[in-house]
């Protein structure tokens, strides 16, 4: 008796939804074991998470404060994800984008109106994230260098660059000694909706950013080339499809959206540039969970986006009211995104036995 791997037709709609479903099932059964081992009900565990995060107007505020960035970076990386391009780097991308920010926030802002401050802001932050995305990019194509180690490893070259900044040329003089830079003028602050720290100028960015990836990999030529590079390269190859010039577009639209949350981030939140770690809680990791939640649909990321920001927030109270470190989140977004990916095997393979 063989197993044997076989590729499966077609999958209805419903198989895959199936599958996921029962993904996300598996890895709270899983999850449930962390809380058990500390002594704790899993049901009043995920039960505050929940509640802590859509249960109240507090909770809701912050949920879409943190769903935000993860919505912009997630657009980026479903691009990146459609044509089989394995970006872990969002992270970095995010980094290179807040830092870049900061520079225009700190020496361009003082002097010139809050249009063209954040307009310089937002553009240099994309190019700086793109930018970024293609080094792997050209890596890849060039010198078959895998994107995932290099991706990864960009992520901490990103994280310890803003840390030499923050504690050494770029610390503020005004932050009493704390890893800061000056906070920000006027001029490059993004205003929040009274009583919450939402920005609505990043709501709409984040909404009309996933409504035009929709269109792009939808209704233009380049998603659709995309798209193809994705499912059959040797047949990207026999139509002539440059992959140079298409893996160069999706990172550049993927590290540059990653960079466009970044100056979000420091722009309507912080409203300065510390230590790596403040500016992200992981967002570049966490977006990759809700890209292939949203099966790489843009338009059902924008809830994924929103359920992940609530596990985040919820990540924050269990951690203050049940004495979990916040690592333990991660753990279920781990386990979320490692049975996601084992199913996604099964909705393109299925197993055989042959006597």
């Amino acid at each position: 008796m063989h197993f044997y791997i076989e590729k499966r037709g077609n999958t209805s709609k419903r198989f895959t939804n199936s599958v996921y479903i029962i993904s996300i099932i598996l890895a709270v059964i899983f999850s449930s074991f962390i809380f058990l081992l500390k002594g704790v009900n899993p049901f009043f565990a995920f039960g505050k998470i929940m509640k802590s995060s859509f249960g109240s107007s507090f909770g809701l505020k912050e949920t879409i404060t943190k769903a935000i960035p993860l919505l912009i970076i997630s657009q980026g990386l479903i691009v990146a994800f459609k044509g089989k391009f394995w970006n872990i780097g969002a992270n970095g991308q995010l980094l290179v984008g807040s830092t870049v920010a900061t520079w225009v926030a700190l020496n361009f802002g003082p002097n010139h109106s809050a249009f063209l401050t954040l307009l310089l802001m937002f553009l240099l932050g994309f190019l700086a994230g793109g930018l970024f995305g293609i080094i792997p990019a050209i890596l890849k194509v060039k010198l078959s260098i895998n994107e995932i180690i290099t991706t990864l490893m960009l992520n901490y070259i990103a994280e310890d660059f803003i840390e030499y900044l923050v504690y050494g040329p770029w610390k503020g003089k005004t932050q009493y000694g704390f890893p800061y830079t000056d906070n920000f003028p006027p001029s490059a602050v993004l205003p929040q909706i009274p009583g919450s720290r939402i920005s609505l100028t990043l709501v709409i960015i984040a909404l009309t950013v996933s409504f035009l990836i929709f269109l792009f990999i939808e209704k233009t030529k380049f998603g659709y080339e995309i798209k193809v590079i994705g499912d059959n390269p040797n047949s990207a190859k026999f139509a002539g499809i440059d992959f140079l010039k298409i893996t160069i577009i999706m990172m550049l639209i993927s590290g540059g959206l990653a960079g466009v949350a970044g100056v979000g981030e420091v722009s309507a939140i912080h409203r300065h540039l510390t230590y790596p770690a403040q500016i992200s809680s992981g967002y570049g990791y966490t977006a990759i969970i809700v890209a292939w939640l949203a099966q790489l649909n843009p338009i059902i990321a924008i809830f994924s986006a929103i359920f992940f920001g609530g596990i985040l927030v919820g990540g924050d109270v269990i951690q203050t009211s049940l004495g979990f470190p916040f690592a333990t989140i991660n753990t279920f977004n781990g386990f979320i995104l490692v049975f996601m990916i084992i199913g996604n095997f099964f909705t393109e393979y299925k197993i055989m036995i042959r006597r």
